[in-house]
């Protein structure tokens, strides 16, 4: 799976109509998050960071809600947007997944692992756990 990042106001207009996940690099507005379920009505998930998440407003977070939009807090770690526009959360991930279900594991115990092997926040280990089981 891929996660845009978006790194100005300017660019969400720029955003494929596609796109599922996408991380805020900037504190987006309720204007801006408006824009963004306008120009991707089958995103799932915004990706923010924690310090970017004390600051939106309840009602922004009532708007995501509503769509079913989760917003997931983490970072992007090591990314370069110069280089490309994505970050790819490898395959492999989803084929730990299945192999610690496989074994028998909870998902507390896989997001715990994960989060130590794939320095990936809780929340975004916690997203693609989910949308795994679907």
């Amino acid at each position: 799976m891929k996660i845009r990042v978006v790194s100005s106001k300017d660019e969400i207009k720029t955003i494929e109509y596609n796109e599922k996940v996408v991380h805020f690099t900037f504190r987006p507005s309720k204007k801006d998050i408006l824009l963004l379920v306008t120009q991707c009505p089958y995103v799932e998930a915004i990706h923010i960071s924690q310090s970017r998440k004390k600051t939106i407003s309840k009602s922004t977070e009532m708007v995501l809600e509503i769509r079913g939009i989760v917003l997931i807090v983490g970072n992007v770690w090591g990314h370069r947007k110069d280089i490309s526009e994505y970050v790819d959360v490898s395959k492999s991930m989803y084929d730990y997944i299945d192999h610690y279900r496989a074994n028998g594991f909870s998902d507390v115990e896989i997001e715990a692992k994960l989060t130590e092997e794939m320095y990936l926040s809780v929340d975004i280990i916690k997203f693609f756990l989910k949308s795994k089981k679907i």
